[in-house]
């Protein structure tokens, strides 16, 4: 799931150091020496076969590093607190759209020479996820997983209201409230069953996207958030909403759902329509394969599909005690042979369980074709094999929020603008004019 950043004090953003141009050398294990000591992580976890796989694959061809994961999201403030000591994790696994703001005020270290002594290829990686981890030219972070969203939608429910896949169409900003209204369940004020959900905060940038707006410019540095494009965008989010007995109700009701579960609300019937990122698909692959789940591509208003891309990569923290294992680590977690190692640990699980397996999307272009021309295999459910092939097309035509030096102030102000929205505490044009404001200052501060 999308994660809401904390808020991050002014005070915790001065104490970081001032970056250097240098970088992080691949050291003795690029020139054939095992890499060796105490390697330390942030904000990774052992949650699956995916990730102990990989890391597996690290401890089996490194013996010599001590690998000590500390599990767990990754949390700002503990992150700041570490580099202002002096004592940082080596390694951090942290959303991609806040990797500018670190680069700005050096907390996490150049890239460059560990490229080049590791030997890694950043041109089998996304170019949506080489934007993110990449500022004025520098790389700051190789990317993992990438992040598409897609359109779900529960057609069993669709049938109930007498309409089919095609009758969903999100290029009709202007019908969406009467679909809303055809597919909801609100009775008294209470909402039992969502029609439509726009998923904002999170999804504002791409609703402004297919709307012909972004939220800052191309090189990250001039923030757009009151184009009128982008407040006919929030407007249009929040009438669904508001449609739905308003944010208070339902966000409470879609706060009880359990998408990694059995239990989920596909298969509780209780949402039609929604956007959302690829992974749900491998949750219903793996946990309700028998529900009437359809997925499309989410359109712009001219109909054309559109996606947004985001994901996690791994970055050297400032005054990492061995830069040089942790060069290793990151180059094996993400090449394209530990991915497919992973992908058919995955597959092999899913078979052992009689489950289908959908396959697995990563950052390395390289990886996927290698993951889905070799590994995988249809399912023989025409719903997941569709699934599948829609969100292959996705990836291939992802944007992505750039990297910006103000990245992770830029975020908080239109995420804080959105949640006063919905909250009922101020308009759209008005809360985005303050967030503009808002959002500028930290631009041009971090351009000084």
């Amino acid at each position: 799931m999308s994660r809401k950043l904390g808020a991050i004090t002014l005070a915790g953003l001065l104490a970081l150091a001032a970056g250097g141009c240098g970088g992080v050398g691949g050291g003795d294990d690029a020139g054939g020496t095992a890499a060796s000591g105490t390697l330390s992580t942030m904000g990774f976890g052992l949650s699956d076969e995916i990730a102990t796989s990989r890391v597996d694959a690290f401890k089996r061809d490194h013996p010599d590093v001590d690998l000590k994961i500390t599990e767990g999201a990754f949390d700002e403030q503990q992150f700041l607190s570490a580099v202002a000591s002096g004592n940082p994790p080596d390694l951090v696994y942290m959303d991609r759209k806040l990797i500018g703001t670190y680069a700005t005020r050096g907390s996490i270290q150049p890239l460059t020479d560990c490229v080049d002594k590791q030997g890694i290829d950043m041109g089998r990686y996304r170019q949506a996820a080489r934007d993110q981890v990449t500022l004025d030219g520098t790389v700051y972070g190789i990317p993992e997983f990438s992040q598409v969203r897609v359109l779900y939608l529960n057609e069993g429910l669709l049938k109930q209201a007498g309409m089919t896949v095609d009758d969903v169409n999100l290029a009709d900003w202007a019908g969406l409230p009467q679909l809303n209204a055809k597919l909801a369940k609100v009775s008294g004020g209470k909402l039992t069953r969502i029609g439509i959900d726009p998923k904002i905060p999170e999804f504002l940038p791409m609703w402004a996207k297919a709307n012909g707006a972004d939220l800052i410019s191309p090189d990250g540095r001039t923030a757009k958030l009151d184009d009128p494009k982008v407040v006919e965008a929030l407007s249009t989010g929040l009438k669904l909403i508001q449609d739905q007995g308003g944010f208070g109700r339902f966000k409470s009701f879609r706060d009880t759902f359990d998408f990694f579960g059995a239990q989920n609300p596909l298969t509780k019937n209780q949402i039609v329509a929604w956007p959302m990122e690829e992974w749900f698909l491998n949750q219903a692959a793996k946990n309700s394969p028998k529900a009437e789940l359809a997925v499309e591509p989410f359109v712009d208003r001219q109909g054309k599909p559109l996606t947004m891309s985001s994901g996690q990569a791994w970055v050297i923290t400032k005054g990492a005690k061995n830069p040089d294992a942790a060069c290793a680590f990151v180059k094996q977690m993400t090449e394209t042979d530990t991915w497919f190692a992973a992908a058919k640990a995955r597959a092999d699980a899913r078979k052992a369980s009689g489950q289908p397996f959908t396959g697995v999307w990563t950052g390395n272009m390289e990886a996927d074709q290698k993951i889905f021309d070799e590994l995988y295999q249809p399912t023989g459910n025409k719903r997941f094999d569709d699934a599948v092939a829609t969100i292959r097309s996705a990836q291939d035509n992802a944007f992505a929020m750039p990297a910006s030096p103000a990245g992770a102030e830029f975020d908080k102000a239109w995420y804080d603008a959105v949640n006063r929205v919905l909250a009922g505490q101020a308009q759209p044009a008005e809360a985005l004019a303050r967030a503009q404001q808002e959002a500028t200052a930290a631009l041009d501060k971090a351009a000084k």
